[in-house]
């Protein structure tokens, strides 16, 4: 996709009429030459605001995939870091290439783990959850947690309605909406229901106290406010 070394278009197809976790096995091997994976551009940015927040010691990278994230607990943690992710395949590249760590393969909404990390962060997998499932998915986050533990993920802002990047999400949370009407098993990637009001209430619910810090080096809307913040919840004792 994009690239000689990315998956072709019958691969993303396959991959596409897959489950989510079938269809990440298959495309792991070439995901880091797709779009997918986080660039650098957004890591370095929360690499340095996590800096400026820490020390951290143990830290969680919640969602892994083949372990972008994981260079950013790397240089914010003194001591562990872990990736956990529920395709074997994604885990299996990540710990081939990735950044020194343990790998989990676990669910986001079970994980095997108790209140033993400092910090968790997590890259571009929220659009795998319907909101309905935000209440255990960010308990299961507190969970894993020592108290006054962060979590702490980058929310870039929506774009503007009308605008190109508008009518691109949309239609493709249109598409996955169709696909998953007529086809199973369900392919669970929609962009557009987690908004920043929704993901603030269930945070707080859940049992966090949530700031947000700008994050400069990726530019500003045209209204001045910033295209991306880092969302820092902090667990309550």
């Amino acid at each position: 996709m994009f690239t000689p070394q990315g998956p072709t278009l019958r691969e993303l197809a396959v991959q596409a009429l897959s489950s989510v976790e079938r269809g990440y096995d298959l495309l792991a091997p070439k995901f880091d030459h797709t779009p997918f994976r986080t660039p650098d551009l957004l890591l370095d940015p929360v690499a340095r605001a996590l800096r400026e927040l820490g020390p951290y010691e143990t830290g969680l990278d919640l969602c892994c995939g083949t372990g972008a994230g994981l260079g950013v607990l790397r240089e914010v943690c003194a001591g562990r870091a872990v990736g956990v992710d529920f395709s074997a395949g994604m885990l299996e590249v990540a710990r081939a290439g990735g950044p020194a760590a343990s790998y989990v393969r676990g669910d986001a909404l079970a994980l095997p783990f108790g209140p033993v990390f400092d910090l968790v962060v997590s890259f571009g997998a929220f659009g795998h959850f319907v909101p309905g499932q935000y209440p255990d998915l960010f308990g299961q986050v507190r969970q894993v947690l020592r108290p006054g533990g962060q979590f702490a993920f980058p929310l870039p802002a929506p774009p503007r309605p009308g605008s190109r990047g508008y009518w691109a999400m949309l239609g493709f949370d249109g598409v996955m909406r169709v696909r998953n009407a007529v086809w199973r098993p369900p392919f669970v990637m929609y962009y557009r229901p987690f908004r920043l009001g929704d993901v603030h209430r269930e945070l707080g619910r859940a049992g966090f106290d949530v700031a947000l810090r700008a994050l400069p080096e990726l530019g500003e809307r045209p209204d001045g406010s910033p295209r991306c913040r880092l969302v820092v919840a902090t667990r309550r004792s």
